[in-house]
C-alpha cells in the first residue's frame, strides 16, 4: 500500500512515518504540509491512501478530503487529528479511518488493514450500490463514542444491526458497538443495503453464508468469517431465501 502523509506539524509526520515503516506491505510514498501541498502530491504520486491531518494552515484537511472525492480514482482517507469533533465531518466525506492523536501503533495497524480490505475499486463499487439502492442521503459509515473514542465503522462492514430493548447492537468486521437508534428508521435509511429477517433484525446479504434449522424447527442464518447465528422470523424466511437464490 502506497500512503502519504500529511500533517503540518513536522514532528508528527516523523512519528507517523516511523510507526509505517514495521507494517507490512506499507510504504511511504511522500510527506504534506497541508491540504494544498497533498492535492499536488496526489496527483503526482498516485497513493493508494492518505493519512490526513484535519486542522492545517492554507487548506485543511477536510476541504482537501472534498477535493480528492472528486477525482475520478481518489486515495482512500484515514483522518488523524487531535479533534474528536470533526468526526461527523470526517464520515461525510467517505473516511475508511479516524484516529485521534496522539496515534498509537495498534489503532494505526487496524486502520490501515480496514483500507486494505477496501481498495480503491472496491470503493467504487460500494458507491455505485448506495447510489441505486439506498437513499440520496444515507450515511457511509456509523458513528459512536465508545471507550477507544469516536468509531467510524464502515456501513459495508456491518454485518447486522440487532435490537434489544433501547439500543441497537451493530456487529462489524471488528467487533460490536452500540448505537441509540430505532432498526425502522435504519431500514428506511439504507434502503435493499440491509434485509429485515426478524423484527429486531437487519443484516448485509453480502455476509450471508447459508441457512441452518435445529431441532425445533427454528432457522437461524450463518454469516461468513463470524459464529454468530441469527433467528430469522417464519414471515421474512421465504423472502430471505429468494435473496440468497439471486446471490
Amino acid at each position: 500500500m502506497r500512503i502519504l502523509v500529511c500533517d503540518d506539524e513536522a514532528l508528527a509526520r516523523e512519528r507517523l512515518v516511523r510507526l509505517l515503516r514495521d507494517v507490512p506491505d506499507c510504504e511511504v510514498v511522500g510527506e504534506a504540509e497541508n491540504g494544498r501541498e497533498a492535492l499536488i502530491k496526489v496527483e503526482a504520486l498516485d497513493p493508494d491512501l492518505i493519512l490526513l491531518d484535519i486542522r492545517m494552515p492554507i487548506m485543511d484537511g477536510i476541504a482537501c478530503a472534498e477535493a480528492l472525492a472528486r477525482l475520478d480514482n481518489p486515495p482512500a482517507v484515514i483522518f488523524i487529528t487531535a479533534f474528536d469533533e470533526h468526526a461527523l465531518a470526517a464520515f461525510q466525506v467517505e473516511a475508511v479511518g479516524y484516529l485521534l492523536k496522539p496515534v498509537r501503533r495498534e489503532q494505526l495497524n487496524e486502520a490501515l488493514a480496514r483500507a486494505a480490505r477496501l481498495n480503491r475499486a472496491q470503493l467504487q463499487q460500494i458507491k455505485e450500490k448506495v447510489s441505486s439502492t439506498a437513499k440520496v442521503d444515507a450515511r457511509h459509515h456509523i458513528a459512536a463514542r465508545t471507550h477507544r473514542g469516536m468509531e467510524l465503522i464502515p456501513i459495508s462492514d456491518v454485518y447486522y444491526f440487532l435490537a434489544d430493548q433501547k439500543y441497537i447492537t451493530v456487529r462489524h468486521s471488528r467487533g460490536e458497538i452500540l448505537i441509540d437508534e430505532t432498526l425502522k428508521d435504519l431500514e428506511e435509511e439504507f434502503g435493499s443495503r440491509f434485509l429485515r429477517v426478524h423484527r429486531n433484525a437487519l443484516l448485509a446479504p453480502q455476509f450471508l453464508d447459508g441457512l441452518e434449522t435445529n431441532a425445533t424447527g427454528q432457522t437461524f442464518v450463518r454469516f461468513k468469517d463470524i459464529e454468530e447465528r441469527l433467528l430469522v422470523s417464519r414471515r421474512h424466511l421465504s423472502h430471505l431465501r429468494e435473496i440468497m437464490q439471486s446471490l
